[in-house]
């Protein structure tokens, strides 16, 4: 699509990067994220990921094999942590209940 009145400005600030023989993508979203450390989100930004969407509960053996994060205050720990990483983030929750009244 090409919009109206918008211009390609060049100057001497202006920084050329060769992308030949290379796939140049502006970010990536991972939506299969098993949340197990923060150093995740370091290796995601060096990757050109901008977005996170999983669960989990952290450093814990379930989180190896879930990528949804159980019960109310699981999520609000997890939103916690990820308040401070320099990415957007999207959590996975689950609920389950075997009383009726649920």
């Amino acid at each position: 699509n090409v919009m109206d009145d918008v211009d390609m400005v060049v100057s001497a600030n202006t920084e050329v990067i060769a992308g030949e023989h290379t796939i140049c993508t502006p970010g990536t979203i991972g939506t299969h994220i098993h949340f197990i450390s923060p150093q995740q989100a370091l290796e995601a930004i060096c990757a050109g990921t901008t977005t996170m969407i999983g669960g989990g509960t952290g450093p814990a053996d379930g989180t190896n094999a879930t990528t949804c994060t159980p019960g109310p205050w699981n999520i609000h720990r997890m939103l916690e942590a990820l308040e401070e990483l320099p990415l957007n983030f999207g959590l996975l929750g689950k609920g389950n209940d075997s009383l009726e009244s649920a």
